[in-house]
């Protein structure tokens, strides 16, 4: 985007944010508006989906230090336009906004030369040279995905829709109504300054009939009303790779809106929300899952069906003895990694009790209960808080 844009553009009154939020403020103030205004909940609504083009415009900006201390600086400088002297008798002063970017040469992206050098090249004698415009990387994107807990165990293509800044269709980004070209600036010579003579001084200032462009556009596109600039929308499909978390951020190279002047595309960033599952948990590329068994299996031993992720069960062998919240290892059934193999399955047995006991077996657990009574399974918990005092 142009500094054109950014003189005129109150991005901290779009996010709703004072000038002095922090990053947390500014990223919080968006994530809310992105979620009210994105296009898949208001399809067929214009003017939200304008919005949500200004809201993404705006936090690709101040989320971005540099970009935001550039902003800063170019409306702390000329956010109220420059005053120049007028043409003809009259004297009168006119005030007109021109682009920063295309000024000091690299603010905006690679420039092809120009730059001070020409703004003040009369000072030394030195003939003005024609500039090219300089072209302009895209603006970061940042959207949100949901999906579900087996599909970030396993990886899943998602569509995205996608609404940025692009070239104007009607008029191929020129801002001239179709079957017609802007003409190159007669009083510039197509460099967007003139040079004016002072006491032996020469000095440049954007030319006045072009606004500094360089080009006259005489019949505008009715699209773009001669901005050259219109919106787009898009479907992608991305793939979100196996064994994303919660929250992580993807970051896709080019993806965001398109660049101006061929300059690269801006970034596209990808929020990645999770789903909970009503079983399984994860531990880093591990699965894990809570199996309840009685106090027979876990005193006596036995062989246990556990679920796994896909839904074929595997069978876990419980040792006689074994304690409650003991965690047992199912190699191979857990997460997807980077080279395509599993994570393990971690299985924790939790000795479930019986809210209601029949008659039958209340009594055989009084029977073992007076076999065991003489051993206190609480004396070497008693010997070590008494040590320890």
């Amino acid at each position: 985007m142009s500094t054109k844009d950014w003189i005129e553009k109150d991005y901290y009154k779009i996010l709703g944010v004072p000038k002095d939020a922090d990053t947390a403020q500014v990223k919080k103030a968006y994530r809310t508006l992105a979620r009210e205004l994105h296009p898949d909940r208001n399809k067929d609504d214009a003017s939200a989906e304008q919005r949500f083009k200004e809201v993404s415009e705006a936090y690709s900006v101040l989320s971005d230090p540099e970009k935001r201390k550039e902003y800063d600086e170019a409306r702390s400088l000329f956010g109220s336009g420059m005053r120049v002297p007028g043409g003809g008798s009259t004297g009168r002063s006119e005030t007109f906004t021109f682009d920063l970017g295309d000024l000091f040469s690299g603010t905006g992206g690679t420039s092809t030369g120009g730059g001070l050098g020409d703004v003040f090249g009369g000072l030394f004698g030195q003939r003005q040279r024609t500039r090219g415009a300089g072209a302009r990387r895209g603006a970061d994107v940042e959207t949100e995905v949901s999906i579900s807990f087996s599909e970030a165990v396993e990886g899943k293509t998602v569509p995205l829709r996608m609404t940025s800044a692009a070239a104007c269709t009607s008029c191929a980004g020129t801002g001239a109504r179709a079957g017609t070209v802007p003409r190159v600036c007669a009083t510039c010579t197509g460099t967007g300054y003139t040079s004016t003579d002072s006491g032996g001084f020469g000095m440049a200032e954007p030319c006045r009939d072009c606004k500094g462009r360089g080009l006259v556009v005489d019949d505008p596109c009715p699209e773009c009303h001669g901005s050259g600039r219109g919106t787009t929308s898009t479907v992608m499909q991305v793939r979100i790779p196996a064994g994303v978390v919660d929250g992580q951020r993807i970051r896709l190279r080019g993806k965001g809106a398109p660049g101006e002047r061929g300059g690269r595309g801006g970034d596209l960033y990808v929020t990645v929300h999770v789903g909970k599952h009503p079983v399984f948990g994860r531990r880093g590329e591990h699965l894990t899952v809570t199996v309840p068994v009685t106090f027979p299996e876990v005193t006596l031993g036995a062989e246990i069906k556990v679920p796994t992720l896909d839904g074929t069960p595997v069978t876990l062998k419980i040792p006689p003895g074994t304690p409650n919240g003991r965690t047992f290892r199912v190699r191979g059934r857990g997460a997807r990694r980077r080279d395509g193999t599993h994570g393990d399955l971690l299985v924790t047995v939790e000795v479930a009790v019986p809210e209601n006991v029949s008659s039958s077996a209340k009594k055989a657990l009084e029977e073992f209960q007076s076999a065991t009574s003489g051993e206190d399974v609480r004396a070497d918990l008693m010997r070590q808080a008494a040590k320890g005092g």
